[in-house]
């Protein structure tokens, strides 16, 4: 079903419940590290004030299992009022004892409501939650693709409720990927992946195995492949549970036209030493006894990918390749990123929340086509072509 988008129709002098996904990243003292996403959903936000519409806007951080100062959206009020420094920005620290606030305020306001992930009935996607978050606004818009794959109160559980619009920036997502994955793509086609876990990606890599010409793989998910070829990790991260799935992932790609590319050579080290480098070493060459963990490609991996990358016409990007926690084995993803960028004449997607924080402060992020806020959102997109929270905007 089509999703009416806020620049389709005139919605003015309204009070606008406003899902935005600002859960950005924190320093060890919970200040903003990265305000990307923020950033990205100021053209909305924008385009609903000078209409005259108050907006109430919703989004969550982190996954705080009950109320924790630790989590306030406080460093995302004062980020905010930094950008829209004309407008009044309040903070609303529980909209079920303060909606009266809201409801007669005359003027155009931004109400930011404090962490929805405080409540159980949003990740509960609770009916009666979902209500009478409804009943703060005239208009809901979702702006927040990268909880779209969320089936939330405050993502799909309040389209029940109020007319229902998709915000600029998730019209860019949805559009963006579309045209470049599933339209207009072009050959040769490379999806890099990259992260912990095989298991959450399973699916999406069936998909891959339809749509890619090459699919590129790193990180813990590598692991669990390597070991499914019966290769020796030492410590490494891997999900034993998923082995046997890997290999049967191994055999199907052997009968269709992609190539699954795995590490040759990888760094060796131990993930908490950040004083002593890692050793490169050659898969075949992990004795049994190895004590140490992969921990980030080689450079024999790293000219390989580097080849298939800069022949790629169209490269998808979700996840980091080494444990850049450490910047002893951030060498690996930072090659991918700097690879990326010089293939100029391709069209390159990148998105993931670990992936965001790993290239954040590189220059040259304009040679990026399309920067996802989404990471797990951007691959179920992928892989199923919508999401829960995209589908509850259809009309």
């Amino acid at each position: 079903m089509a999703v009416q988008y806020i620049d389709q129709t005139d919605i003015s002098n309204k009070k606008v419940l406003l899902r935005v996904d600002f859960n950005v990243t924190l320093t060890k003292d919970f200040q903003i590290a990265d305000d990307y996403r923020i950033k990205q959903s100021l053209e909305t936000i924008e385009h609903l004030l000078r209409r005259n519409n108050t907006i109430i806007l919703v989004s969550h951080l982190d996954r705080p299992e009950k109320r924790d100062p630790k989590y306030s959206l406080k460093p995302v009020v004062e980020r905010l009022k930094e950008y829209l420094p004309n407008t009044n920005i309040e903070l609303i620290n529980d909209f079920l004892t303060e909606k009266n606030k809201i409801k007669h305020q005359k003027e155009p306001t931004i109400y930011v409501l404090e962490n929805i992930r405080f409540y159980k009935g949003e990740s509960n996607n609770d009916p009666g939650f979902s209500k009478k978050l409804a009943e703060l606004a005239d208009v809901y818009v979702n702006d927040a693709f990268g909880v779209s794959h969320r089936v939330n109160a405050s993502t799909v559980g309040v389209t029940e409720y109020l007319p229902s619009y998709g915000g600029l920036l998730l019209k860019k997502e949805i559009e963006t990927i579309n045209k470049y994955v599933f339209t207009e793509k072009h050959k040769p086609f490379t999806a890099i992946l990259g992260g912990a876990k095989i298991s959450t990606k399973i699916m999406l890599i069936d998909k891959l195995l339809e749509i890619s010409d090459y699919l590129l793989i790193g990180g813990g998910i590598a692991n669990t492949f390597l070991s499914a070829q019966g290769l020796k990790i030492g410590k490494s991260l891997y999900e034993y549970d998923f082995v046997e799935t890997a290999r049967k992932i191994l055999f199907k790609s052997a009968k269709t036209r992609t190539a699954i590319i795995l590490p040759e050579d990888v760094v060796l080290g131990f993930p908490d030493d950040s004083k002593t480098a890692g050793e490169v070493v050659k898969i075949e060459q992990i004795k049994p006894t190895e004590t140490r963990s992969i921990l980030d490609i080689g450079p024999e991996t790293k000219a390989k990918f580097g080849s298939i990358i800069m022949q790629s016409k169209t490269i998808v990007w979700n996840g980091p390749v080494g444990y850049i926690e450490n910047p002893n084995y951030r060498q690996g993803t930072d090659f991918i990123y700097y690879s990326i960028c010089e293939n100029t004449p391709a069209v390159t997607i990148v998105g993931g929340g670990d992936t965001l924080a790993a290239i954040s402060k590189k220059e040259y992020l304009d040679k990026i086509d399309h920067i996802s806020t989404g990471g797990g959102a951007m691959l179920e997109f992928i892989e199923k072509g919508s999401l829960p929270g995209i589908s509850a905007l259809g009309f």
